[in-house]
Formats: structure tokens, sequence, C-alpha cells
């Protein structure tokens, strides 16, 4: 797997940024940039499970790694979701499982920036260069917003 890097300048309070990434609503909206129906399933809390669904249960299963309320939301990705089940591991699935998704917020003068770290298979490595520019964009935008 290769580290894909992505990082955005947002002019609001990293509080703002931190509610725009991982609230309900507006989740959605930015995971729009990756699939239309994209959704969370989760409690948000550090060592719990995560499913990042498209909105039928199908998607990929993962643990929180690490929460810094504001700061740091690391995710650990685990496997593959197909109609609300965690699937046994297979040679897909092996293949990014382990995979950590890293995001840091850093404030300073009212500018948030958003870095983050994506272990990517080479396979979606285009896919992920192309969408996450425009999620990180989305995120921008709604954090602006007055």
């Amino acid at each position: 797997m290769k580290t894909l890097k992505f990082t955005t300048q947002i002019n609001a309070p990293k509080e703002k940024v931190w509610n725009v990434l991982w609230g309900k609503e507006s989740y959605k909206a930015w995971t729009k940039a990756f699939a239309e129906g994209s959704d969370v399933k989760t409690d948000w809390n550090e060592g719990n499970s995560v499913w990042f669904t498209d909105g039928s249960d199908c998607g990929m299963y993962s643990i929180i790694d690490k929460k810094i309320p504001n700061k740091q939301m690391t995710f650990k990705h685990l496997g593959i979701l197909k109609d609300g089940k965690e699937l046994p591991p297979d040679d897909k699935a092996n293949s990014w499982s382990g995979g950590i998704e890293d995001y840091q917020l850093s404030e300073q003068n009212g500018i948030t920036t958003v870095n983050v770290a994506l272990d990517s298979t080479d396979e979606h490595k285009d896919y992920f260069e192309e969408s996450f520019p425009k999620a990180l964009n989305i995120v921008k935008k709604l954090s602006e917003q007055s």
C-alpha cells in the first residue's frame, strides 16, 4: 500500500471543521464525492467500530484507532460489509485490511489546516486522488458558511 496525502486550508475554527467532518448530515454531504448515498454508522468513540456504507449497508468496516476531539481522527480499516454483515477476510479485503485513514486538524489565526493521510492500494490510488480533493472542497465550503 501507498500513503496518499491531501491538505486543505479552511477559513474557519477547527471546532467548526471537526463538526462538519463528523456531523451526521454534513458527513453525508462531503462524502458524496466518493459515492452517492455515502453514510456512516458509529458512535464516534475511540476503539469502537465504524461502518462506512453506500446507504444500503454495503461498504467497509473499521475501528476508530485514535480520536483527539478537534484535532485528530484515525480509522483502521478492517474488512468488507455486505448486506449489513461484516464478511470474513478474503484476498481482496486482505490487500487493504489494516490500512489507516488519518485526519489531523491544526488552527492558526482562524485558519484550519486539514491534513489527511490515507493508505491505498494501487488499484484505488487514482480514485482517491480524484475524489479526495473534491470531498475536502465540500468540507471547506460547508465549514466556511456562516
